[in-house]
């Protein structure tokens, strides 16, 4: 069985490398054959021109289809892979059109695995090992009031004064910043137009503690059910959301001003400004801060209290964030060829082996990883 992993861009590298130093069959695909010779030929010249039909004509039942290529390509591999027996992974959202595969993929017996990178990924690990914990906890009771936060963000290892630091063409961070969110606040759910307009301050249990700032983005509450809430739950406040340093608000408040009406060719010259005056200089460390917390109270006393908080960055292995997206991808990879996840479209694993399994592996890619009890 042969893994077909498609492009090498910045964040996809260690992931790529980690499964040809193990021994498995690995053809690489990249639009640019000379980038991805720099990337791993150094490992193997299993290396193509990436194109559709080239790749179609290569894959064969029970392989695996690895798109690390930009989002619009995914349901068109995925589609691709189906029909021909063979599995998709993938570190992105799902998007609707891919969840629509889902019954075709059970029909074909393939495993379409989804959002196993950093983020989504491992805060949805996280996430199911505190709802696993607290359900087997004494506090556990049905009728205590969730509360559910969890973020993550790339950050400067070394603060700058615009507070964050770009490694790629910024247009895709400028046009997050125009997307709604939806999360629940105090019980009642909270609409967001702009993330400035819901800014908040998290003091995250790190080995040293630090505050962030950090706002709600996408829609967090499908999640409540992907993370295998129960539905008797009261739940208080569940917000899946993005992290940034303290004063990110105040040094882009000019942006923010601007970027809410701006047309897509006056963000991509904003983006292009942003990268001359605050891109990572050769070998800096990036950081990556993630955090995922659980609470739960009884008549308005905390109960139950835990934080998976992980804190890495950059160092002589390359960026944080390339270790943390491609990595637990190629765990899932090795999870699928393994036949260890089920037939059809998901997300990355809530089955406990498989949990605790990536998370011993992150611990390797983290310099801080840990589970803080609050209430200890």
């Amino acid at each position: 069985m042969t893994i077909h992993w498609c492009g090498t861009g910045l964040s996809t590298v260690p992931g790529l490398r980690r499964l040809i130093k193990a021994g498995h069959d690995v053809a690489v695909w990249n639009r640019t054959v000379a980038k991805a010779r720099e990337a791993v030929g150094d490992l193997t010249d299993n290396i193509h021109a990436f194109s559709p039909e080239a790749l179609s004509a290569e894959v064969k039942a029970g392989d695996v289809v690895v798109s690390m290529l930009p989002g619009d390509w995914h349901v068109q591999l995925a589609e691709m892979a189906i029909s021909k027996g063979a599995n998709f992974v993938s570190s992105s959202y799902i998007a609707p059109e891919m969840r629509a595969l889902d019954a075709a993929a059970k029909t074909a017996d393939v495993r379409v695995v989804n959002e196993i990178g950093l983020d989504p990924g491992i805060d949805h690990l996280m996430a199911h090992h505190l709802v696993a914990d607290y359900r087997a906890s004494d506090a556990y009771d049905p009728k205590n009031a969730i509360s559910f936060h969890s973020y993550c963000g790339g950050v400067p290892k070394f603060a700058n004064a615009f507070r964050y630091k770009f490694s790629w063409a910024p247009v895709g961070v400028l046009k997050a910043l125009k997307s709604p969110s939806r999360s629940i606040r105090h019980f009642s759910e909270l609409n967001v137009s702009r993330p400035w307009d819901a800014l908040g301050r998290f003091d995250a249990p790190l080995s040293t503690p630090e505050t962030f700032e950090v706002y709600p983005n996408r829609d967090s509450i499908p999640f409540i059910e992907d993370y295998k809430f129960d539905p008797a739950w009261p739940v208080k406040d569940f917000v899946r959301g993005t992290l940034r340093l303290n004063g990110w608000a105040d040094a882009w408040a000019d942006i923010f001003a601007e970027v809410g009406t701006a047309s897509d060719e006056r963000l991509t010259e904003i983006a292009e400004g942003l990268l001359k005056q605050n891109a990572y200089d050769e070998g800096e460390p990036d950081r990556v801060v993630l955090c995922v917390s659980f609470e739960a109270q009884k008549d308005g006393q905390t109960v139950w209290h835990k934080t998976y908080v992980m804190d890495a960055w950059g160092d002589a292995r390359g960026t944080a964030m390339a270790r943390l997206v491609s990595v637990p991808v190629s765990l899932a990879v090795e999870a699928v060829l393994n036949r260890e996840m089920p037939a059809g479209v998901q997300a990355a694993p809530s089955d406990p082996k498989l949990v605790e399994r990536f998370m011993d592996e992150v611990q390797t890619l983290a310099q801080h990883l840990t589970v803080v009890d609050h209430l200890a």
